[in-house]
């Protein structure tokens, strides 16, 4: 492709992680055809979306469960039952076996720099080619925007702080920050190798029992009313609890999960709390979550007033003010199930806006 000219298709779908992979097999099956009337961009420089970043430690058995993308299964690709077998090998595998299988051709790596509104058209420009489009899928999930909160004396730090994103391996003494699954899971890791100390925000909150259907179902529906009216999309955690497992149940035996509140201000060699307690550390890794990653789209995505996006459609993946933009992945579909099914309903909806305004399903 040659810059500056604009290649014109009908629908961009923008990230190919599983939600992202799912609507394009969706468009396909509608009886699109790749090119002349939808297109997938990913940033990543190879399949797997997020996975391919993810640190080394980080299991099939230690991960919530991979849901199969539609029309074949995650199980069928691996070559071992070994629950050890590395996530970020894995499941970038089961993508790029899926791409292939369904001859999902993505552009990569493309970073989606920005878009806009230009007659009826979206402009999207990328930092190798342009392309625009009468509709969006937008899957960019979380991954590119970490979030850390500014705490005083951040800068005074002299050891390294790491975000969850950022992290590899664990050799010094660490504070782990958050309350959420990750947090959980490096906390196990790392308490196995090197001292810690677990600090949040709030005391967390562990649910015993199951985390059945009937369980999912009420926690996505809290995040969809949230969305439905505007409102930030709350974390899985503050929705569902952290489930009491095993794993949790050996950690309480080691004295892993005692727990500090979270602290005033950070120090040069550590961090202190309003009673004036010092504690030194050498690492302190935020695990304090990832925020919807969707700068891209500032120009054409409307924001309410309560910071959020306001979601419509069959499962909240429309943009109420802009329905020729769907976001999944956000909010309600922000999980593997959760995204299966918001491709297939963004697929649909999208494509009956546009015929509906009068654009042929044929460009």
């Amino acid at each position: 492709m040659i810059k500056n000219i604009r290649y014109k298709t009908k629908i961009a779908v923008i990230g190919a992680g599983q939600a992202g992979l799912s609507a394009a097999y969706h468009l396909k099956r509608m009886g699109l055809t790749i090119g002349k009337d939808f297109i997938i961009l990913d940033e990543a420089p190879s399949p797997g979306g997020a996975w391919q970043f993810r640190w080394d430690s980080l299991t099939l058995s230690t991960i919530n469960k991979i849901h199969d993308l539609p029309g074949m299964s995650f199980e069928e690709t691996l070559s071992t039952s070994d629950t050890e077998v590395q996530a970020n090998t894995a499941v970038p595998h089961y993508f790029e076996l899926y791409e292939k299988k369904f001859a999902l051709k993505v552009y990569r790596p493309v970073k989606v720099d920005k878009v806009y509104a230009h007659h009826n058209r979206f402009h999207i420009d990328t930092n190798n080619e342009l392309f625009s489009a009468l509709g969006i899928i937008n899957a960019t999930g979380t991954w590119e925007n970490p979030y850390i909160p500014d705490y005083p004396g951040a800068a005074l730090f002299q050891g390294e702080q790491l975000h969850t994103k950022d992290f590899k391996t664990a050799d010094y003494f660490m504070i782990v920050v958050g309350g959420g699954i990750s947090a959980i899971q490096l906390l196990d890791q790392i308490s196995q190798i090197t001292t810690t100390t677990w600090v949040t925000r709030r005391p967390p909150l562990f649910r015993e029992g199951p985390f059945d259907d009937m369980a999912g179902h009420h926690a996505v529906a809290m995040v969809e009313e949230r969305v439905r009216q505007g409102l930030p999309p709350l974390s899985v955690v503050a929705v569902t609890g952290l489930p009491y497992t095993s794993e949790i149940q050996k950690m309480e035996q080691r004295g892993v999960l005692k727990r500090f509140p979270m602290f005033k201000e950070i120090t040069e060699k550590g961090i202190k709390w309003d009673n004036g307690i010092e504690q030194k550390a050498d690492v302190i890794l935020w695990n304090t979550g990832f925020k919807s990653s969707l700068s891209h789209l500032d120009a054409v995505l409307p924001k309410e007033v309560q910071g959020g996006i306001q979601m419509t459609g069959r499962l909240a993946t429309m943009v109420a003010k802009e329905p020729r933009i769907h976001l999944v992945g956000y909010g309600p579909s922000a999980s593997t199930i959760g995204a299966n099914r918001a491709g297939s309903a963004a697929a649909r909806e999208l494509l009956s806006t546009l015929l509906n305004v009068g654009h042929s399903p044929n460009i």
